[in-house]
């Protein structure tokens, strides 16, 4: 996967700008606290809550994301290991609940990455010494 792709950014949990910085505060998803992003890049020092509200539509990508593995769970529920479906639900309920903090994740680094295009300059500088808030 290049370094200079979107999708370098949403897997690795990385900044849309500079793709150096971390996103969210923890490093993975099953952590207390996996819901915190960094206000601002602490590499280039982009803003990762570009406004109030921005991440309302995280929502819509959070949607496709649990519709896209129902229905590849289904099918491989269904078709590939020909169970009955009686248990359909034993199996999905558990699973979107403890997927839910990785959905969540994946959701916000895509919608960002939506807005924000990676900058080659912003990558090539060097880390800015973000003052801590009083």
């Amino acid at each position: 996967m290049a370094l200079n792709s979107k999708l370098y950014s949403i897997a690795f949990n990385k900044c849309p700008k500079c793709h150096q910085g971390d996103f969210f505060k923890t490093k993975t998803s099953f952590q207390r606290h996996f819901d915190e992003i960094h206000h601002h890049c602490p590499h280039c020092n982009e803003t990762l809550v570009p406004e109030p509200g921005f991440y309302w539509g995280a929502l819509y990508v959070s949607y496709a994301l649990y519709v896209a593995w129902c229905m590849t769970a289904f099918v491989v529920y269904t078709y590939v290991l020909k169970l009955d479906l009686d248990y359909f639900l034993v199996f999905l309920v558990p699973t979107l609940i403890l997927l839910m903090p990785w959905f969540f994740r994946l959701a916000r680094r895509t919608w960002l990455n939506l807005f924000v295009d990676y900058d080659p300059a912003k990558a090539q500088q060097k880390a800015v010494g973000l003052k801590p808030a009083v």
